[in-house]
């Protein structure tokens, strides 16, 4: 009996010997907490997606996830769940099992729009994840016909002071980025467009192009190849810099509108309580994933911009983000029931 105690006693030691302190309640959580980063992962690493298959978030996500997977070995399955403007895909990552075994794709519309946009959301975009890392950012470009007589960004901004609501602009829909940038860009410049949403991004191009709307705002993929051919004219992006795909397109900021910025950004999110542990292996992947030199030519070429960071850097954005958008939601009045 005393030698099973004595066996007991030596393993809760810090060291060997008598004298050594006890682990305590917070030390035994801790070594079990590195001895589950060690064996992560156990298995396959769901990564859910709130959209589509074929988009650009689907794209971008298995992008990295490949590359990761490719570096460290670890597999990951892509889940697919789109619906309510990426709400129900990112809603059943704040509801997975805490252990790193199940992240999300989390973006502009589902952390940072969606929470003042929808009177009532099933998860709390800043309480029920944890963030891993902030992957990349894409801008918007201001897009007009190669007839249209706007040539540039304040040709539009004059057309709109003539009249309220005489310019038309177009958008892949209701609350995107695409149409709160647009909402932000008229709040900047003093003037109110008429905002007509479409379901995606081509519909609403195809309207540009035969002149049934003024002008859109839409991701780089939606119109880099349009422009290039010259049957759209790029005005303006709504990026910080301008972009390698788009290097001779000023940006908004440039042309009057300083520190003016709106990005479709995402970022790779795992539940709220996974082990710091954990999130640090992940963290050290991803970053390593958006540094190689291939993976760097692949986003440029979508019109993305890498990012990478700490953990904390990207939970002090979604904060800011989540105030940010949230602001312009409230100052455009629009909702979605």
């Amino acid at each position: 009996m005393m030698k099973t105690k004595l066996r007991r006693r030596q393993f809760l030691h810090l060291s060997a010997g008598a004298a050594a302190p006890l682990i305590g309640t917070a030390g035994l959580f801790s070594a079990l907490r590195n001895a589950q980063a060690q064996s992560f992962p156990a298995g396959s690493i769901k990564l859910i997606v709130p959209f589509p298959p074929g988009g650009g978030t689907d794209v971008l996500s298995r992008l990295l996830a490949n590359k990761i997977g490719a570096a460290t070995s670890w597999t990951f399955v892509i889940d697919n769940r789109p619906g309510a403007g990426g709400n129900i895909g990112i809603d059943a990552v704040a509801k997975a099992k805490a252990d790193g075994q199940t992240l999300g794709m989390g973006q502009t519309s589902n952390l940072a729009i969606n929470p003042t946009l929808y009177p009532k959301l099933s998860y709390d975009a800043l309480k029920d994840f944890a963030p891993v890392v902030l992957v990349g950012s894409q801008p918007n470009v201001l897009v007009v016909r190669k007839e249209s007589a706007l040539r540039t960004l304040s040709d539009v901004v004059s057309a709109a002071k003539v009249q309220t609501n005489a310019l038309t602009f177009a958008s892949p829909g209701v609350g995107t980025v695409a149409h709160l940038g647009g909402e932000l860009f008229a709040q900047r410049a003093g003037v109110k467009f008429l905002h007509v949403p479409y379901r995606g991004a081509a519909p609403a191009i195809t309207d540009v192009l035969a002149g049934q709307v003024d002008f859109a705002f839409a991701t780089p993929p939606a119109v880099v190849s349009l422009i290039r051919g010259g049957n759209l004219r790029a005005l303006a992006t709504t990026s910080v810099d301008r972009l390698p795909a788009l290097p001779d397109v000023p940006t908004i900021a440039e042309q009057g509108f300083d520190g003016f910025e709106a990005y479709d950004w995402k970022a790779l999110v795992a539940p709220a309580g996974t082990p710091p542990d954990v999130i640090a292996r992940l963290n050290a992947a991803a970053n390593k994933a958006l540094s190689d030199p291939e993976m760097i030519k692949r986003l440029q070429e979508e019109g993305n911009e890498p990012r990478g960071g700490t953990p904390e850097q990207l939970g002090q954005y979604l904060q800011a983000e989540h105030a940010r958008w949230g602001g312009i939601v409230r100052a455009s009045g629009v909702r979605v029931d």
